[in-house]
């Protein structure tokens, strides 16, 4: 499958003033020559070409190049055609490359094979997934940083002291003490720790990168009718949210997604917390609970007085300081959805707080399902060989040697095909 000649629309599909369609196989040259109408041509170099299918019928104006193997995205040979976007234009362009003796790509089929020709590890591919998700800023930085290697260098750098750790661990049941490292136990030990400390590091750091990667998670709780659901008006700027006077409006989370500082920012208002025999409001009140255990963030809203303190996770605020006419407790935000007083002091306080938690990211590694299981596998047999192997140096090894596997593994240089396509079918046509 490897060896066949595959084409994608790599842009998005619709309307546009361009569309660009990626052709990747072995050897191009040919079909490169016979798109292009030259038989001589540099690669880099565009080229403008009236393309024309089999009958010599004009299919569009098009602008093309020619990057050779092994200077390009895949490795192979790629043809980049770049068309007008109408959608008629597109189907024409894909059909006639179907007769080519070329085939539709599959999710991620560009990437797998950039792979399986080095020009990207896992970790590139994860962070070009995250780029390509990225609806913010922030998001796009983080996910630029993970493409460009950045998390590769830093796993490749674990992965090659724990071969180094584990050959001495091993060399010290074969070799005489005096051929040795001087105090080579106690460093493979000191050395040993220190990766395990980065690791842990790295993993109490996984809620910054997810909240980055997918968005920080603010809810909205309280009681019935507080005024929960007109404040997340205001904060998201439309009528997203039923207001009423009727206690128990809200029945179900209601969501909805801000920018907020370059972070992407899920927002939920959430079911009144109160008794109750309604059965659909029951289920409202338990969704509630699972948002307040997921969230990044809690707004819990009160109506006129509270004496709740606010933490590290949670804001307090008194809503309808409109109807207030003492406002002396510190502690607290006071808002008013109805007239949007406070509103802008409580997005101030959601800004310290992310921002408290979310910047100096520059660090933290971009850590999905995949990475997070893996990273707590490495640091599962480091702790081990610490723990539990006592003077056993060839346990020692070999549990050093697994947590390098287990990198190896998010790495991609020790995979299955099981993992390789988790990876790969987050991508889109094209990529």
């Amino acid at each position: 499958m490897n060896n066949d000649t595959i084409f994608a629309l790599s842009s998005g599909f619709g309307k546009s003033g361009v569309a660009v369609i990626r052709i990747s196989g072995d050897n191009l040259h040919d079909l490169f020559s016979k798109i292009s109408n030259r038989k001589k041509f540099d690669a880099r170099h565009a080229y403008f070409t009236n393309l024309t299918d089999e009958n010599g019928d004009l299919i569009d104006q098009c602008i093309v190049i020619y990057f050779e193997s092994p200077a390009s995205f895949t490795g192979q040979d790629i043809i980049e055609i770049h068309s007008h976007g109408a959608p008629a234009v597109i189907n024409k362009i894909l059909q006639f490359l179907s007769t080519q003796n070329a085939r539709m790509a599959l999710p991620g089929e560009f990437s797998r094979r950039a792979f399986l020709n080095n020009k990207m590890d896992l970790t590139d591919v994860d962070g070009l997934a995250a780029l390509l998700n990225a609806q913010t800023d922030k998001q796009r930085q983080f996910a630029l940083k993970s493409m460009l290697g950045g998390d590769s260098e830093k796993y490749n750098s674990w992965r090659t002291k724990m071969i180094e750790i584990a050959a001495y661990s091993a060399a010290i049941l074969d070799y005489d003490e005096n051929d040795l490292p001087k105090n080579i136990t106690k460093k493979i030990f000191s050395k040993t720790k220190e990766l395990l400390n980065e690791i842990k590091t790295s993993l109490l750091r996984y809620n910054v990168s997810r909240a980055i990667t997918n968005g920080f998670n603010i809810a909205l709780v309280g009681e019935t009718n507080v005024g929960k659901s007109s404040v997340f008006n205001r904060l998201v700027g439309a009528n997203r949210a039923i207001v009423s006077d009727i206690a128990g409006t809200t029945r179900d989370v209601i969501s909805a997604q801000i920018d907020i500082d370059g972070y992407l920012v899920n927002l939920s208002d959430t079911a009144g917390l109160r008794e109750t025999n309604d059965e659909i409001e029951k289920q409202g009140i338990d969704r509630t609970k699972t948002e307040l255990e997921n969230a990044d963030l809690v707004l819990h809203i009160f109506n006129k007085k509270t004496d709740a303190l606010p933490d590290d996770k949670t804001i307090v605020v008194i809503n309808k300081v409109d109807e207030i006419k003492s406002k002396t407790n510190k502690n607290v935000i006071y808002t008013s959805a109805k007239t949007g007083a406070g509103i802008d002091n409580l997005l101030n306080a959601i800004r310290t707080k992310m921002h408290s938690i979310l910047d100096n990211s520059e660090n933290t590694l971009v850590i999905n399902a995949r990475t997070y299981k893996l990273l707590n596998d490495a640091k599962s047999e480091l702790e081990q060989a610490i723990e539990k192997s006592g003077d056993n140096y060839d346990i020692f090894s070999e549990h050093v040697r697994t947590a390098a596997d287990n990198i190896g593994k998010i790495l991609g240089t020790i995979t299955a095909n099981d993992v390789m396509d988790a990876t790969f079918s987050q991508l889109c046509l094209g990529k």
